[in-house]
């Protein structure tokens, strides 16, 4: 069994595709429209295979938590990049290019050298070896 893919709502539809391509090396497929309700999304597939669904529609609301502040439910997605270099040059690459930096390249308690860094839409990137 695996995961098929994750889905996030955005109401940033172009500019989230576009970020996963820049900086994860998405690759999407032809934007799904549906005229009738307004959904509209995004499959991005990556080199592992796994996939990240992009979705809008107008009827979604934005979610009303803070990215700083935890709460229950999706907390993270985690791209390995393959090495600590690769962390520290593409953590360097998001805070150069404006986007926010959670935390900065560092060994965790739990084995990972990672960092973390907010999408476009303020969820929780890690960046990982």
């Amino acid at each position: 069994m695996k995961i098929e893919h994750v889905a996030l709502w955005t109401k940033n539809l172009e500019t989230l595709k576009a970020f996963y391509m820049e900086f994860f090396s998405g690759t999407p497929n032809n934007k799904y429209r549906n005229p009738r309700t307004g959904f509209e999304s995004y499959f991005l597939t990556f080199d592992s295979g796994a996939r990240l669904e992009l979705m809008d529609m107008p009827s979604v609301a934005v979610s009303p938590h803070d990215p700083e502040t935890p709460y229950t439910g999706y907390v993270h997605l985690a791209f390995s990049v393959g090495s600590r270099e690769n962390v520290d040059a593409l953590t360097e690459k998001l805070r150069g290019r404006g986007y926010r930096i959670v935390s900065q390249p560092r060994q965790t308690g739990d084995g990972y050298y990672e960092s973390c860094v907010l999408d476009p839409d303020g969820n929780r990137i890690e960046i990982t070896e």
